[in-house]
């Protein structure tokens, strides 16, 4: 079966309305013409699926009451009708389930992170995963950018040398105010610890921390010592962590995140000090990339110019000057989890470790990362391995 011949079908889980980041699935995952949305269980709610699925033009017959049925009505189909792959992008808690539902029903999976509700759920998966050999994604999006890309490639060529510090921070605003209170649907499952799990913003922006730290050096951590806060009232999860990080490579790092960081956006910064070089790379401002050598000029890097590797290079799609930003990041995760469906489909899977997207490991060592932090914090920020 040649999957190169048609678009792939995608499936969505979650992202009905009142959500935010299952319109941006839906956004990037069409943004290079090889995916289109055609079923979906939009909410817990069968008329928000209802209403969702309408405004998306999709069939109703294809939008389903729950989870449960959709998958096995879609594994059901004619081979050329049924989805490819399904996206989830509900509240943590309910990501196991789902997956777990759809991998046993044949079909691939993306999913949103934090990956699961706990790191019991997370080896579950991955042992699922690896049980049924499907492809399995997880959308920490911003490896997508290209200049991050660029800066993997400086730190695995050796051209940097070795890690000797990390600064990463991840610093917002966002729950400065108590919106669950004030029913936006965003802030009311993030600071419920029975649909958040145990990490309140250590899941929601610090396992992207983790994550874009050990992608880019490919060092992993293997001890952390964190520290923990909540300010405001009838709040139990962390809004504000900060974690001193020990890697393999003998380096060391901080992590500081908050989501009530007064007047921040969206500040995720990434500083790697190595013993030959250094780079910083700041989200908010994402087309650029800092390169400084010692005793040499400081170097700004911008995407899309032919000195930059071939990987960087090929997650650009529009000419220098023109930006680029979250959306096409994004969109590259997808391209590379579409090449991936695509080689499955055809009978010619590829390994994990060469797939160009985070992967169910990336999901587990997240959820790794969040038992580990809460733990040291609890246990008055001590030393813990990972």
């Amino acid at each position: 079966m040649d999957s190169w011949k048609r678009k792939l079908r995608m499936g969505m889980v979650g992202g009905g309305e009142g959500a935010f980041i299952g319109g941006v699935h839906r956004i990037v995952a069409e943004l290079d013409q090889q995916i289109e949305l055609v079923a979906g269980c939009f909410g817990r709610d069968p008329e928000n699926t209802k209403r969702t699925g309408q405004q998306l033009y999709l069939d109703s017959q294809r939008c389903y009451d729950t989870y449960q049925i959709m998958a096995e009505q879609e594994a059901n189909l004619p081979e050329d009708e049924r989805i490819d792959f399904v996206t989830i992008v509900t509240p943590n808690h309910l990501h196991f389930d789902i997956a777990k539902t759809f991998l046993e029903a044949g079909i691939h999976v993306v999913c949103d992170k934090p990956m699961t509700f706990d790191l019991e759920e997370a080896e579950a998966l991955a042992k699922i995963v690896e049980e049924t050999g499907l492809v399995f994604a997880l959308t920490h999006n911003y490896t997508g950018h290209p200049m991050i890309r660029e800066a993997r490639h400086l730190f695995k060529s050796g051209q940097l040398g070795t890690v000797r510090k990390v600064i990463v921070e991840y610093l917002q605003d966002f729950l400065m105010v108590s919106h669950e209170k004030l029913g936006q649907k965003q802030a009311e499952w993030r600071v419920d610890p029975k649909q958040s799990g145990i990490g309140g913003t250590l899941g929601d922006v610090g396992t992207h921390c983790l994550n874009l730290m050990e992608y880019v050096t490919g060092d992993p951590v293997t001890e952390l010592c964190a520290d923990h806060s909540t300010f405001l009232p009838d709040r139990t999860l962390d809004e504000d962590v900060n974690c001193l990080l020990r890697f393999d490579g003998g380096g060391k790092g901080v992590l500081t995140i908050s989501q009530i960081a007064t007047g921040e956006e969206n500040g995720l910064k990434l500083r790697v000090y190595g013993s030959e070089g250094a780079i910083l790379w700041a989200q908010e401002n994402p087309n650029y990339l800092e390169v400084y050598k010692y005793g040499e000029p400081r170097q700004t890097l911008t995407r899309g110019q032919g000195y930059l590797s071939e990987h960087a290079q090929s997650s650009t799609r529009i000419p220098t000057g023109h930006p680029e930003g979250y959306l096409e990041a994004f969109a590259a995760i997808y391209c590379g989890i579409a090449e991936a469906l695509r080689r499955a489909i055809d009978g010619d899977p590829m390994k994990t470790e060469d797939y160009d997207f985070p992967t169910v490991y990336d999901g587990l060592r997240g959820m790794q990362f969040i038992t580990k932090a809460v733990e040291s914090s609890h246990s008055g920020a001590t030393w813990v391995s990972m």
